[in-house]
Parts: C-alpha cells; sequence; structure tokens
C-alpha cells in the first residue's frame, strides 16, 4: 500500500488538513489543482454545476471570481449557499465543501482584478457572460472596442465584476482506498469548533 492509499488522519479542523492535501496537489497534480467545482441551486429550485478557480483560501473560506451577472450570479443572489469538489485525479483524492455564499469586499475584488492580464481586465468589460450571443464576431468586435477605449494598463474593475467566499460549514476528504473500501472524513461546523467523523464508502 502506497502513501496514496493510507487511511486519512484527521486534524483537529479542517483547514489544516486543506492546506496539507492542497500543497501535495500544488506539487503532484498534472492539471490545474486550483480547478474547483461550484454547485450552485438554479433560480428554478433545480442543481446547475461549473468549474471555476479558486483564487484563495484560509479560514474565512474559499474564494473566486466571476461575472456577477452571469448565470452563477444570479444563483447565488438567489441561494447564497453552494458546493464545491476538489478532485485531485493523480493523488485519487477529492475534496467537498459546502457552506453559505458571501460578497468579497470591494478592496478585495479591486486587488485581483488589477493582478489579472490585461486581455482578461478588457474580457471582463467585454462579455456578457451566460448571456446568448449571436456570432464569435460581436465579442471580438467589443473586445476591439475595449481595447481603444482603454489602451494603457489603467482599466477600472467593472461594477459586474467580483468575487464570491464560500464559508463553510463542512467538509469532506476523500481518499482513494483498494477494494473500493475508500476512507471518508468529515468535520461539521457545531458551536465555534468542528466535530470530526467517518463516513462508510
Amino acid at each position: 500500500m502506497d502513501t496514496q492509499q493510507t487511511p486519512t488522519v484527521a486534524h483537529a479542523e479542517p483547514f489544516r488538513h486543506f492546506d496539507a492535501w492542497f500543497a501535495e496537489a500544488g506539487a503532484k497534480e498534472v492539471n490545474d489543482p486550483h480547478a474547483m467545482t461550484l454547485a450552485t441551486v438554479g433560480t428554478d429550485g433545480r442543481p446547475s454545476a461549473r468549474i471555476v478557480l479558486l483564487k484563495g483560501h484560509d479560514e474565512g473560506g474559499f474564494v473566486f471570481y466571476t461575472n456577477t451577472q452571469s448565470r452563477k450570479g444570479d444563483e447565488l443572489a438567489a441561494h447564497p449557499f453552494a458546493a464545491l469538489l476538489f478532485h485531485w485525479k493523480s493523488l485519487l483524492r477529492q475534496v467537498r465543501i459546502e457552506g453559505d455564499v458571501q460578497p468579497v469586499t470591494a478592496a478585495e475584488a479591486d486587488a485581483y482584478y488589477a493582478s489579472r492580464p490585461r486581455l482578461s481586465r478588457i474580457g471582463a468589460w467585454s462579455s456578457d457572460q451566460s448571456r446568448p450571443l449571436s456570432s464569435r464576431s460581436v465579442l471580438e468586435q467589443r473586445v476591439a472596442e475595449n481595447e481603444a477605449k482603454y489602451p494603457g494598463d489603467d482599466i477600472p474593475r467593472p461594477p459586474h465584476w467580483s468575487g464570491y467566499r464560500i464559508v463553510p460549514g463542512y467538509f469532506e476528504f476523500w481518499q482513494d482506498m483498494p477494494f473500493r473500501l475508500h476512507d471518508r472524513t468529515t468535520y461539521t461546523r457545531q458551536d465555534g469548533g468542528w466535530a470530526v467523523g467517518k463516513l462508510f464508502p
């Protein structure tokens, strides 16, 4: 049995556990270790999921950025609760996170937006994310117009572009084990602390 098939040793709280696994994923995962599935509740009450990128995490929560007028933005406005899933295939591991969703501060959004490549910032002005697009040329024309409007590097953050923070109330750390006898460790927020448990595979 190699180290990837060793039962998980639980920490007192889940953030140390996540940090340890995330560091390993950063060193060993051949694909983007920051990629995570974001699941939301649609305005019709049905689930909706897509891949987004983790842009920051600490004990306050897990942060990503997007167009707030996108489908996910509309869904989070209606139902400010979400689930995340990290799948690190090379490590045979998954992490599930569930929690309430809060907007990041304007200062946080400004700081991250300013760090993005210039064309990504132009794209934030040019795309009506999740809305119907009649042809690719329409998007390309908008990009050209905004490049002309903002010829330098001083590109303000659009009012409809910001970030969200998922504040965890639940974690599950899943580790592949032989014969599908997988190891599942859970953390549930209770009374200001965390209750640690295990689940049958």
